[in-house]
């Protein structure tokens, strides 16, 4: 009897603990230009202050992005999208594993790699939006 009375009222549900709404591939897609952009000033320049301020810089934001992209897999898309988008779970996959190569190299084209994949989700992530 206790139990009811202190049973919630109304049921909710929230796809995370505070349901903003707000997902947009653009916050990964920002974070991996600048991995490239890094990558790029690291290869010009040969000062080796330069160099290692621009790996931790490179490093952080390549760990952002997938941050960002982890988010939109886990908090945004649900079975609805990967059921219309089958690809969707290896593209995601895919685009975490080249942004981790990227964090891993100073090459800029792993770089563009990632921007490649990212811009794929961002996509669908659009289509999804139509919807």
């Amino acid at each position: 009897m206790l139990s009811r009375l202190f049973a919630p009222k109304v049921k909710v549900s929230a796809h995370c603990d505070l349901p903003c709404g707000v997902y947009d591939p653009a916050q990964a897609r920002i974070e991996a230009e600048s991995v490239k952009a890094v990558q790029e000033k690291y290869q010009a320049n040969e000062d080796p202050h330069f160099r290692a301020r621009a790996t931790v810089i490179k490093e952080q934001r390549a760990e952002l992005a997938k941050h960002h992209v982890s988010v939109l897999w886990s908090d945004y898309f649900k079975p609805p999208h990967f059921e219309k988008y089958p690809e969707l779970h290896q593209l995601i996959n895919d685009t975490l594993k080249a942004l981790s190569a990227a964090k891993a190299s100073t090459d800029p084209a792993t770089g563009q790699k990632a921007l490649d994949y990212i811009t794929q989700i961002d996509k669908i992530f659009w289509e999804t939006k139509k919807a």
